[in-house]
């Protein structure tokens, strides 16, 4: 599969644990100068191993290399110019806008400070585009002037880079300032291709404290210049700054008429912005920090929702404003998690994927980490001689595989399958699920998309026959569920019950590439949940049903055109109660192998879906009878074992 990533002009990028940078040849007018380098990842399947993660001081250090006080120079583009082993084809750009107001400063005395230089990432370690302003003080003429001047530098970057590469998207990635350029740059733009990235949108300036700081800072006598380090220091995100540097380099950096003129800018770039969120139409995804000191930024983000044609936003409640500096924070890992992440004009699944890396699977197999615990899930699968193996040794190594089983309730198998195969054989699944999971046709009672991020990121791809042929044609393993949420949200005494639909068209797509199926079943629900209120009792009250009815309307429609059960597609939560835990089963059968003749032969093709429905019935009626057997079934038994053995020992199930 090929490479994918991020070509940007400002960010060095890590490759299975190594930096690779490489070139990027670019030829803007003379009046500009930039250098730039490409961020790289790789979408292979690979060993997972832990990168090195740059620090914020490494940064600085780093800074002195390529910023000369000197240099009195317009604003412009810069990055570490360096050489990667590995470039990567067919990757988009990334531009970076700083947040200014505390990003660079430059003042009289030729000194520069940078607070925000490089992501901390697990997957990688950004540095990033960082425009240098030489000139701080400015009346307010000039300051609209600056302003208009930074819009038109990202905007020529844009139209050359558009111009050069059509057909692929530009990132803009901004912060608070930086995302009020990259909307101006945007809302100028409607014919580009742009994804804006915005952490923290100084578009709330107006509503904030900042606006009144200005006039207290004036009133300021020329002495107190030494007060400011004690003021900035009031600031979480940099208190620790403050602590390792000395007083003095603070206060000549941090001068009164830099602060002046930087509200200023602010000011100005809010106006501007938000007179112009009319004309966005750019895809747009806004990071809110809960706990912004600085900005209202939790409630700017639901402002912009409303405002920006295709806009999400994902929150951060314990964040504080400069988003990207703070730990556990990482721009790919939320860009890949998001589905924001494309090479073309529209999203590939396929191509577009990132695999995890080792700190994006060990996050997601830590939140999941108790419920295996308590679930003591038993993985078993059938070799192509017949024999039944712990584990899933018995699961083809090569693609295309379609493992296809029932849906337990809740969809509550998606919780260790996919981790389950990565951690034992190192595969990347790639479940099919409901298009609710990424999209939404009106706001409502549905969860936020945002719930689903972590299923996004290990692969999940919403169900349609384009994404199941192209899948297959990228020889992945997939896994399907033809009950749908019909199955997963079940009635009253329909444990088990397969609610698949009569058209094998599963079947015809995998003979096309000569796919293996691989029927499965998951026992285990009964074990954990009851459910006492199903739909049927809730459409019995008028104003439930009502709701039920609005709910069902604001998530994309699956089998809409089908009669029966099979078509019953509506959301609803069923009443569960809980019982004493018991222990989750899944059960991998033997491979059937597809081809020509059931591509050709509708007949043929039925016969083999069939086959494959009465498969996991057997599979389940096999599981249900051989649990009586197992002494670890119940949880107290495991957790024993577990307090003998450790708990990343295997407990021992029945005989097969």
């Amino acid at each position: 599969m090929a490479a994918t990533g991020f070509h940007t002009l400002s960010a060095v990028g890590l490759f299975n644990g190594e930096k690779h940078k490489h070139p990027l040849g670019v030829t803007l007018p003379p009046a500009r100068r930039f250098s730039a380098s490409v961020t790289v990842f790789s979408s292979r399947l690979v060993d997972y191993e832990q990168p090195f993660v740059k620090s914020f001081w490494n940064y600085l250090e780093a800074a002195k290399d390529f910023i000369r006080p000197e240099d009195n120079g317009p604003s412009r583009w810069f990055s570490p110019l360096e050489r990667s082993k590995d470039p990567c084809d067919g990757a988009p750009l990334l531009l970076f806008l700083p947040v200014f107001l505390i990003a660079v400063v430059v003042d009289s005395a030729e000194r520069c400070l940078f607070l925000q230089g490089c992501l901390i990432s697990g997957a990688c370690t950004y540095q990033r585009a960082i425009a240098l302003l030489s000139q701080i003080f400015l009346s307010d003429s000039l300051t609209l002037w600056m302003l208009l001047d930074l819009v038109a530098m990202v905007e020529t970057t844009v139209k050359y880079e558009n111009q050069r590469s059509p057909g692929k998207p530009i990132y803009l990635v901004g912060e608070s300032l930086g995302a009020c350029i990259a909307l101006a740059v945007a809302a100028c733009n409607p014919d580009i291709d742009l994804v804006l990235i915005l952490s923290n949108p100084a578009t709330s300036f107006g509503h904030s404290s900042l606006q009144h700081l200005a006039p207290l800072v004036k009133a300021l006598p020329d002495q107190l210049n030494l007060a400011f380090p004690s003021v900035l220091s009031l600031i979480p995100v940099l208190s620790n700054m403050v602590k390792n540097l000395t007083m003095q380099i603070l206060a000549d950096t941090f001068r009164r008429e830099t602060l002046l003129w930087k509200l200023k800018l602010l000011d100005a770039a809010a106006i501007f912005a938000n007179a112009h969120l009319h004309l966005v139409q750019a895809q747009t995804l806004i990071l809110s920090s809960g706990n912004d000191q600085i900005l209202p930024s939790k409630y700017e983000g639901k402002r912009l929702r409303k405002k920006l044609l295709k806009c999400e936003v994902r929150s951060f409640k314990d964040n504080g404003h400069c988003l990207f500096l703070e730990d556990g924070i990482d721009l790919v890992s939320i860009i890949k998690a998001t589905s924001f992440y494309r090479r073309g004009s529209r999203q590939d699944y396929v191509s577009d994927y990132i695999p995890p890396t080792i700190s994006e699977f060990n996050k997601s197999y830590g939140i999941n980490r108790l419920l295996e615990v308590i679930m003591g899930p038993v993985f078993l699968s059938t070799t192509e001689d017949g024999k039944v193996v712990r584990g899933l040794g018995g699961i083809p190594s090569e693609g295309p595989v379609l493992l296809v089983g029932n849906h337990m309730l809740l969809a509550s198998d998606k919780i260790s399958l996919p981790g389950q195969f990565v951690h034992e054989r190192n595969i990347n699944l790639r479940p099919l699920v409901h298009p609710m999971m990424f999209s939404r046709l009106r706001d409502g009672l549905l969860p936020d998309v945002s719930v689903y991020d972590m299923l996004r990121m290990m692969g999940s791809v919403p169900i349609s026959g384009t994404h199941l042929h192209n899948l297959l044609s990228a020889k992945s393993h997939i896994l399907l569920f033809p009950g749908g949420i019909r199955e997963a949200l079940h009635r009253k005494g329909e444990e088990y019950k397969l609610m698949w639909p009569e058209k094998a068209e599963f079947v015809r797509a995998a003979a096309k590439f000569g796919a293996k199926i691989v029927p499965f079943c998951g026992v285990g629900e009964d074990d954990f949940l009851k459910v006492v209120v199903d739909y049927n009792d809730q459409i019995k009250v008028p104003l439930v049903k009502e709701v039920l009815k609005r709910v069902t309307a604001e998530g994309p429609e699956v089998r809409g055109s089908l009669e029966g059960e099979e078509g019953n597609q509506d959301f609803h939560m069923p009443g569960v109660i809980p019982k004493c835990p018991g222990r989750y089963y899944y059960y991998f059968g033997k491979e059937i192998k597809t081809g020509a003749e059931e591509l050709r032969d509708r007949d043929k093709a039925k016969e083999v879906y069939a086959d494959v429905k009465k498969e996991v019935e057997r599979c389940i009626k096999f599981v249900k009878q051989r649990r009586e057997e197992d002494p670890y079934r119940p949880l107290l038994p495991r957790l024993k074992y577990h307090l003998q053995h450790g708990l990343l020992s295997q407990v021992p199930t029945f005989h097969f």
